[in-house]
């Protein structure tokens, strides 16, 4: 099992939290909602909670809680610009389709 962050995703992450100036890392989760049933969940972490399965990837601490793991394990997050947009973009292998909207997703 793993989920991983490209160089873009965690030099942003990492620019971030010094920033903030506190924060153990990233949590990553999935929440019901939408269209199609599932939407992402991301944010930065102050701590580790006992339940959360830990990966480190490019120096970055990513944490996914136990309900969350089973649908984002193989995902790679990145940071992505499109134009005047940037933003992540979950490339996740578990994922079936996508609402049209983009705001949830299945599978």
């Amino acid at each position: 099992m793993a989920v991983t962050l490209t160089d873009r995703a965690a030099d942003h992450v990492q620019r971030y939290i010094e920033r903030r100036g506190k924060g153990v890392g990233l949590r990553l989760g999935v929440k019901t909602t939408g269209c199609s049933g599932l939407a992402y969940k991301l944010e930065f972490a102050d701590e580790i909670l006992p339940e959360d399965t830990q990966f480190e990837s490019h120096g970055v601490r990513v944490l996914v809680d136990p309900k969350s793991l089973a649908y984002l394990d193989g995902t790679e997050l990145d940071f992505v610009r499109e134009g005047l947009n940037e933003g992540f973009k979950f490339n996740n292998p578990n994922e079936k389709d996508r609402c049209g909207c983009g705001e949830s997703f299945n599978v």
